[in-house]
């Protein structure tokens, strides 16, 4: 259950008291992962003209999708490129949103995974993509066990496709963004579907990020064919934050169709280490990352089908001539069917509504 409290993992790695930080640690984790409620409805008051919320439709769905966390090591002594990818699966799941509230189940079933290619892959991929009216929130929390060489770029025997099953990756974080032009662009249009955006419209972001992460083998991480033993390593991880701006622009055509896509860069302080024969290795640096996104699809009065890829690049600060960075992805096709729910369903949907939990003044404002 500790390794799952990420601050105390990460003081653990670094050699840090936990107890010094523990009021600091208890109000970053309140922030990071419980956004305050008022955040759900953003500050900007609503632009009609070019977006509509379906405000008490139950938007449901059924979907298909595939999560992963890649790693990927660049030796830039031997110029030579890993890329350590899991065996995740193909899902298929079901959801609904209501209001600020949703909800999705997914599974890989065997029917839909016939060949699940080379290795096994234990894994737990937490994905929130919360998009209120004036802010943009990702929250991550990836725990992967089982990992293949997918791609390497020399000529080595042996090294493309071997299989890792012990190689472990952890990495939780977060990144916060205030959408600027909230009144005029709906992030829920694109990827919840619960919003209609009617005309283009696009608007510039920025916020900070925060991640921390490591992965680990109970061998050596790379093959001694490539790498010798002792510039080899066994684990490797970080910590970093910093400020990110980005721009996002939805394109509207044939009034219901919608291409929206949207990039953020990021330049993050932190600090890495290597798990090396002679020890931990730790180095600081400054770190350029980028999370893109894009989404197309039609969007009917109570219709959808759409498809969306949302990609991390997180990068560490280079140790011992490696640089390494985790790639976080999830893509997925969407179904969507919307309707007005009875008033038997009301009743339960009424109890998942953000907006009951407001404050008095704050829920006079949203009706004005």
């Amino acid at each position: 259950m500790a390794e799952f409290f990420w601050p105390l993992r990460i003081c653990k790695l670094y050699g840090v008291n936990p107890n010094r930080y523990k009021k600091v640690f208890f109000l970053f984790s309140v922030v990071l992962f419980f956004p305050p409620l008022f955040l759900l409805k953003g500050l900007a008051a609503q632009d009609s003209t070019y977006y509509v919320d379906y405000k008490n439709k139950l938007t449901t769905r059924a979907y298909t999708s595939r999560k992963y966390t890649s790693l990927i090591v660049n030796d830039k002594f031997n110029d030579y490129r890993w890329r350590f990818e899991p065996n995740t699966t193909l899902n298929l799941g079901v959801g609904a949103t209501y209001n600020d509230f949703t909800l999705n189940l997914a599974a890989g079933f065997g029917f839909m995974n016939p060949d699940r290619g080379t290795g096994e892959t234990q894994w737990l991929d937490l994905q929130a993509h919360i998009y209120p009216k004036n802010f943009v929130i990702d929250l991550f929390g990836q725990f992967y066990r089982g990992y293949f060489v997918q791609n390497f770029n020399a000529d080595i025997p042996g090294v493309l496709g071997s299989i890792y099953p012990d190689l472990r990756l952890r990495m939780i974080g977060g990144n916060f963004q205030y959408l600027f032009s909230g009144d005029k662009l709906s992030m829920k249009a694109a990827f919840l579907q619960s919003a209609w955006q009617r005309k283009s419209a696009g608007s510039f972001l920025a916020g900070f990020e925060v991640y921390g992460g490591w992965a680990n083998n109970e061998g050596l991480m790379l093959s001694t064919e490539a790498v010798p033993i002792n510039r080899n390593f066994s684990g490797l991880g970080f910590f970093q934050i910093g400020p990110n701006a980005g721009y996002v622009h939805t394109l509207v055509f044939w009034k219901r169709f919608f291409i929206t896509g949207m990039l953020s860069a990021n330049l993050d302080l932190g600090r890495s280490f290597l798990d090396l024969e002679r020890g931990r290795e730790y180095r600081w640096g400054v770190q350029p990352n980028f999370f893109g996104r894009g989404f197309i699809g039609y969007n009917g009065p109570k219709w959808s089908l759409n498809a969306n890829y949302v990609r991390s690049y997180v990068r560490f600060s280079k140790v011992e001539d490696f640089n390494s960075a985790f790639v976080t992805g999830n893509y997925r096709i969407n179904f969507i069917y919307r309707f007005q729910p009875g008033p038997k369903l009301q009743k339960y949907l009424d109890y998942i509504d953000p907006e009951k939990y407001l404050p008095i003044n704050r829920k006079q404002k949203n009706k004005n």
